[in-house]
């Protein structure tokens, strides 16, 4: 099984996060922040990631470093679980319905750190989230987990099915990225020899 656990502490936020990639879908979630405790359990979910996180957080400023270093705890998470990479698909895409929402995400677990984003949310706000916090997040997780990810927009007008899409469809993306090809499960996917 391919397991991780985080654990970072700094003056803004104290974080122990799980993860098993080879998981079930199954969650505990306490950041501090609903918004992200939904979009987290919704990710675990639909990747198949066994994940629990706790955190606790300056939330009285606001959310961008519970955001932030969540993203940075999930990236590490990734990248030690997946160790030298050896067989996964290294390459995967989804386009995503959510409702009006379509969302294409696509990802390399290349080594090599590089968020391409572009969504448009109408809205600054859902509820309490600061809706650019998306973007922190996203780019505090591939800076870590060092992989290249797209998260396009090809249709949406509501905030929330936007960023919902986008983190299912990033889910169910990086799920199939990090499969293990049985064929190839002791190669790395890489004329390099390493990635």
């Amino acid at each position: 099984m391919r397991t991780s656990t985080i654990e970072r502490k700094t003056a803004e936020t104290d974080i122990r996060l799980t993860l098993n990639i080879d998981g079930a879908g199954k969650s505990e979630i306490d950041t501090g922040c609903g918004f992200l405790d939904h979009m987290l359990t919704l990710f675990s979910r639909h990747g198949r990631f066994d994940l629990t996180v706790k955190c606790a957080g300056d939330v009285n400023v606001d959310y961008h470093h519970t955001v932030e270093d969540i993203g940075i705890a999930l990236g590490d998470a990734f990248r030690d679980a997946l160790g030298e990479k050896r067989g996964i698909e290294r390459y995967a895409d989804t386009t995503l319905p959510m409702d009006e929402a379509l969302i294409l995400t696509a990802a390399d677990m290349s080594g090599r750190a590089g968020l391409y984003f572009s969504l448009d949310i109408p809205t600054e706000k859902v509820g309490d989230f600061d809706t650019e916090l998306v973007k922190e997040f996203w780019l505090a997780f591939v800076r870590r987990a060092e992989c290249s990810l797209h998260i396009a927009q090809l249709a949406g007008e509501n905030s929330h099915h936007i960023i919902e899409g986008a983190f299912k469809s990033a889910a169910r993306t990086l799920k199939n990225a990090v499969a293990v090809d049985p064929v190839y499960k002791d190669e790395i996917p890489s004329t390099k020899g390493v990635l």
